[in-house]
């Protein structure tokens, strides 16, 4: 069944859970900026969880089904419409053939999952069907989505009932300020004690730099770094090291200003010291942040990490035993 695109939106791309084993290569494991919204909407519409589906920023795609379909629509708050009839988020609901899929304005949020039972099923690269536009990888031809486009959807049970429900207690939202927990780093001894309290005092803001690379925050107070002799192979910038490897969800502060969180399409190394990462159960959080959306760094161990980690699955394995 292909799916006709009339409109693509802002910048909407096919996604599923990405490609890992390939980070050694330079090739990041990309997937759904928020896997837990991808995975719940899969599980609403009777897909497996690592089934390819539609990630819409800001502004949704328009999109005419030629036969019938059962969609969810997760993560952001961008209200689905069926021929122009509202229908809720975080909810299953039927599309007849001939009927066309639209969005209201954004409501919160930044990405919203679209899950339709089959899921969207284009050829994968590597193991997955996400798109890695900057290596023109995956999805549709290695790109977003566009107008004309004819989306192929795989084979499906659409006896599957509409109405199932994610409860509104298990849907995750950033709150405000947003707090993300960081577990601190290999090169959190270059900077001054003092640098270190501010960075996790201070408030900061999203930038308009924001995307499936990384997310930058403005606001806070420069770092201070300890004196040194630069190391062999490292820049003269107090911020630069010899090249490392880049965790997921690590955060680069290049020149002691800015903070960049590193995201799913990350590079995978390069030159600029981490002062921390950003743990696992929170890198969705960063995927639905706005620009100017006020957030706070809060410093954990690794035992609180693991344990935000198991709270998480706990969440889905509700999700799982409620729709099963």
């Amino acid at each position: 069944m292909p799916i006709d695109v009339l409109s693509a939106g802002l910048s909407t791309t096919v996604q599923d859970l990405g490609r890992p084993g390939y980070y050694h290569l330079g090739i990041p494991i990309g997937g759904a900026m928020d896997r837990y919204a991808l995975r719940a909407a899969n599980l609403l519409v009777g897909n497996p969880e690592d089934a390819a589906c539609l990630e819409a920023v800001f502004l949704g795609p328009e999109l005419a089904f030629s036969e019938d379909a059962v969609v969810a629509v997760t993560g952001a708050e961008l209200p689905p419409k069926v021929d122009g009839e509202t229908r809720e988020t975080w909810t299953s609901f039927r599309i007849r053939a001939g009927q066309v899929l639209s969005f209201d304005y954004i409501r919160d949020g930044a990405r919203s999952c679209i899950a339709v039972a089959g899921g969207i099923d284009t050829p994968p690269a590597l193991g997955s069907r996400s798109t890695y536009a900057i290596g023109a990888l995956g999805g549709f031809e290695g790109r977003a989505i566009q107008s004309g486009d004819r989306l192929p959807v795989g084979r499906a049970d659409v006896s599957v009932a509409e109405g199932r429900t994610v409860s509104e207690k298990m849907r995750r939202n950033s709150g405000s300020p947003c707090e993300l927990r960081v577990v601190t780093g290999l090169y959190w001894h270059r900077i001054t004690e003092e640098a270190g309290g501010q960075f996790f005092e201070d408030t900061w803001k999203v930038a308009s730099e924001a995307d499936r690379m990384g997310y930058r925050f403005q606001g806070g107070r420069p770092l201070e770094f300890v004196d040194r002799e630069p190391p062999f192979g490292a820049g003269s910038d107090p911020s630069n090291i010899t090249d490392a490897c880049y965790p997921y969800g690590s955060i680069q502060v290049p020149g002691g200003t800015e903070p960049i969180v590193l995201h799913r399409d990350a590079v995978s190394g390069g030159g600029y010291f981490m002062i921390g990462t950003v743990i696992s159960a929170d890198m969705d959080l960063i995927g639905q942040l706005q620009p100017h959306t006020d957030t706070r760094f809060l410093q954990v161990d690794m035992e609180t990490a693991l344990a935000a980690r198991q709270e998480r699955a706990s969440m889905l394995d509700a999700i799982r035993q409620r729709l099963s």
